[in-house]
């Protein structure tokens, strides 16, 4: 059906189809880019959990510490500014949990909106670019003083091909922008429960580092000098 449409003469006699050409390459051009991003960021924060409650229950403070740090997952940066805080007071403690949550947020929902947006305005673009052939029919028939098929063709075709490219674009960005959600809803959600958990580990580890020198090779939480975590790109 359209394997000898002029792509190129349409995208030159409708500014609409330009738009929307532009719009589409926004779209999936971001939609590559957070793929990347949370490609780079994948990992089992269970399995990174576990490992890092071990390391605190053995005294090991510092190497909990360092392998939350070295995780790309977004757990890890929560998990270590959890470590770091846990000599805190219990507010503070919550605080500087909620702004690693934060930081996280950000990170995940950059560019996130781009793509909502272009699913949102991509149908009104192309209802847009309906008006304006319709609009370039009569103007034709007013031209020619006729209303045959062959006057009004290129604004009827003009009309229905920038419809169908606005929901074109309008429905991956509307499917890739609510998957984005839900994964960055769902891994938000493991990452406090899991730095709660470990909050709740280090405590204990606190609680016995007041009752008794820290043991051979650990540290007390006081006492770590951790750098704070690198921000997700």
């Amino acid at each position: 059906m359209f394997e000898h449409f002029d792509w190129i003469g349409a995208l030159r006699g409708s500014p609409v189809m330009l738009v929307l050409f532009v719009c589409s390459v926004l779209t999936f051009g971001y939609a590559i880019e957070r793929s990347l991003y949370f490609w780079r960021r994948r990992g089992n924060p269970e399995t990174l959990l576990a490992t890092a409650l071990q390391h605190v229950r053995a005294g090991h403070l510092r190497e909990a510490a360092w392998t939350c740090r070295t995780s790309q997952h977004p757990f890890g940066a929560v998990a270590s500014e959890v470590i770091r805080s846990a000599h805190m007071p219990a507010a503070a403690q919550e605080e500087k949990l909620q702004i690693a949550l934060s930081d996280a947020r950000l990170g995940m929902e950059r560019n996130l909106g781009l793509i909502g947006t272009m699913g949102n305005i991509a149908p009104l673009i192309g209802l847009l670019g309906t008006v304006w052939g319709i609009m370039r029919a009569f103007h034709d028939m007013a031209n020619t003083g006729s209303a045959g098929p062959s006057v009004v063709a290129a604004g009827v075709a003009e009309a229905l091909l920038t419809t169908g490219a606005g929901l074109v674009v309008a429905v991956p960005a509307v499917m890739i922008y609510n998957h984005f959600v839900r994964r960055i809803g769902v891994t938000l959600t493991a990452t406090e429960n899991h730095a709660r958990i470990l909050r709740l580990s280090l405590a204990g580890v606190e609680a016995a580092d007041s009752q008794a020198p820290p043991a051979s090779g650990g540290a007390a939480i006081a006492d770590l000098d951790l750098q704070p975590a690198a921000r997700a790109a």
